[in-house]
């Protein structure tokens, strides 16, 4: 058997040490959104819900307002915090003082009308059935409801983790996302864990950014209290976001140098 001399084994250590830089790299198409399996030119489109499914629930908070041209008519209908500072007033503490509680029987208590039953409906068909209900008092308003407790949690590799709180009706994944100023390129995008509240406890679903059928997902929107988990790719414990070009120059220095000593 031929003995591997100093020479070859200072070419060996250097083959090696390359090796180890390039498996070390996070790939482009680990960190790449909405990959095809196939290159098309052409484009799609992907359904997916355009309204949310989420049904209120005991313990919801929702904001009702009641517009119209004679202020005085509907002014008894708005409910008010008190709070003489608008600044506070459209603050967070604003909306939640200003909000209907959802009880334990599913009704909120309306001025006027008494109490609503808006467990299990959607917000829109709430904002229907309390419209078709003020339109018995007054004439020519128009009612507003909107969830005030919709928030979402984002936890792992994410720039930003943390709880956010949704001012509109729907939010997708990737304006979750993007609420959390984007993954780290050490993120594991094709299994994102979603922790989703149900009747019957905490289900999680796993979803994959990668793939770009997770448009077409009956979990592209989320719901209020959803949890997004990004784990960290397995390469995080000695792995690199570039390429390591300085690991690769000193590799190559300590190969010349061990060349040098050996045909000394």
């Amino acid at each position: 058997m031929k003995k591997i001399t100093g020479f070859s084994f200072a070419h060996l250590f250097l083959i090696g040490m390359i090796l180890v830089s390039l498996s070390s790299c996070v790939t482009q198409k680990q960190v790449k959104y909405l990959q095809r399996l196939q290159k098309e030119d052409t484009t799609h489109s992907y359904q997916n819900r355009k309204t949310s499914d989420y049904k209120i629930q005991p313990h919801n908070n929702l904001y009702i307002r009641i517009y119209g041209l004679d202020e005085k008519s509907f002014l008894f209908f708005n409910k008010q915090s008190g709070i003489a500072n608008y600044a506070v007033e459209s603050s967070e503490i604003g909306l939640y003082l200003d909000s209907y509680v959802v009880n334990d029987s599913g009704y909120i208590d309306f001025p006027l009308i008494g109490n609503i039953f808006v467990k299990d409906l959607k917000v829109d068909q709430a904002k229907n059935m309390i419209q078709s209900l003020v339109n018995e008092y007054l004439k020519n308003v128009l009612v507003t409801v909107k969830m005030v407790n919709f928030n979402i949690t984002i936890l792992g590799e994410v720039q930003k983790p943390g709880s956010y709180k949704v001012y509109q009706d729907k939010i997708n994944l990737f304006e979750a996302v993007s609420l959390a100023g984007d993954l780290t390129a050490f993120s594991n995008r094709q299994k994102v864990a979603l922790v989703r509240q149900t009747k019957e406890g905490s289900r999680v679903i796993y979803l994959n950014l990668n793939s770009i059928d997770i448009l077409s997902s009956q979990y592209y929107y989320l719901e209020p209290n959803d949890i997004l988990y990004f784990a960290p790719l397995g390469i995080k414990r000695w792995g690199t976001e570039t390429f390591p070009w300085a690991l690769i120059f000193s590799a190559i220095s300590t190969a010349l140098l061990l060349i040098n000593y050996l045909k000394l």
